[in-house]
């Protein structure tokens, strides 16, 4: 990522440095999915997941924000094209998970539960590098399942925030 630089200010006042700004895209997908970890009796999965250990799964319309971060252009005005940020949610977000049984019909979780913390890891392993190489980086993911739940990821080289 670049260092903050001096700009002009809108009536051509004195520089001053402008560091990195914050964008959030948000996108819907309804998906369904079956907590179930089968190396666990069906007791123990009952449980632990209650109702997420239903034999028929249930589903979600989930809500995810991605957020960027990075230097304001000083030609375009934005941090980053909305059409790119567009591009890769499409790509590998909605195609991915929309209308998809997550258990079987996703990749990586095929033995792994989907919870909410995992979704949301897998996500950022999804779409970080498409932003690599880029003047941003992926700052954070956050995965709504419900309006009262949802999980942040930062990666794992910062905090959430």
């Amino acid at each position: 990522m670049t260092r903050p630089e001096k700009r002009t200010g809108p009536s051509g006042q004195t520089p001053r440095a402008v560091g990195p700004v914050l964008i959030t895209r948000k996108i819907t997908f309804s998906a369904s999915h079956r907590y179930e970890n089968r190396s666990w009796s069906p007791e123990k999965n009952r449980e632990v997941f209650g109702p997420c250990y239903n034999p028929y799964g249930h589903g979600h319309n989930y809500e995810l924000e991605v957020s960027l971060s990075g230097p304001v252009d000083p030609e375009t005005g934005m941090v980053l094209n909305l059409r790119t940020v567009d591009a890769v949610l499409r790509e590998e977000i909605f195609a991915r998970f929309d209308h998809r049984y997550i258990n079987k019909e996703v990749e990586g979780f095929e033995d792994t539960v989907p919870t909410l913390e995992n979704l949301s890891l897998r996500i950022w392993d999804l779409i970080e590098p498409r932003f690599r190489g880029l003047d941003c980086r992926l700052h954070r993911v956050r995965l709504y399942e419900s309006t009262d739940l949802y999980c942040d990821y930062c990666g794992d080289d910062h905090d959430a925030g």
